[in-house]
């Protein structure tokens, strides 16, 4: 149920730009793996985990993400 609330609000939450380059976004356990195939959104979502991490758990209203996984 997480996993699709954050698929259908990825955009509210991380922006227009870096959802549009984004292919997936799902949960697995306390992860939160995105996928993209654009390597400097990679870099940059890699520089800011910290910052998705508290962006997410603020949108979901409680610490959930813990690790963030870029591929």
């Amino acid at each position: 149920m997480l996993a699709l609330q954050i698929q259908d609000a990825w955009e509210t939450i991380m922006g227009m730009t870096i959802a549009r380059y984004t292919d997936q976004v799902r949960i697995h356990g306390n992860k939160l793996h995105i996928h993209t195939k654009v390597g400097p959104l990679r870099n940059e979502l890699i520089y800011q985990r910290e910052a998705v991490i508290q962006k997410v758990n603020a949108f979901l209203g409680s610490v959930i993400i813990t690790e963030v996984v870029v591929h």
